[in-house]
């Protein structure tokens, strides 16, 4: 699992070096993660599933 976590944090700073902040629409309520996040967790997870 550590290696999950890993993977996450590596792909979330490319995408912050390389998009930097992306802009998500206005909304009432504040999410619980940024969409940078979001990408970065499903490509995790597409890498994992590809991995086994």
């Amino acid at each position: 699992m550590d290696n999950l976590i890993e993977n996450y944090e590596i792909i979330l700073d490319n995408l912050k070096i390389t998009y930097g902040d992306i802009e998500s629409f206005t909304q009432i309520r504040k999410p619980k993660l940024e969409n940078i996040e979001l990408i970065s967790l499903n490509l995790t997870g597409e890498l994992q599933l590809f991995r086994f």
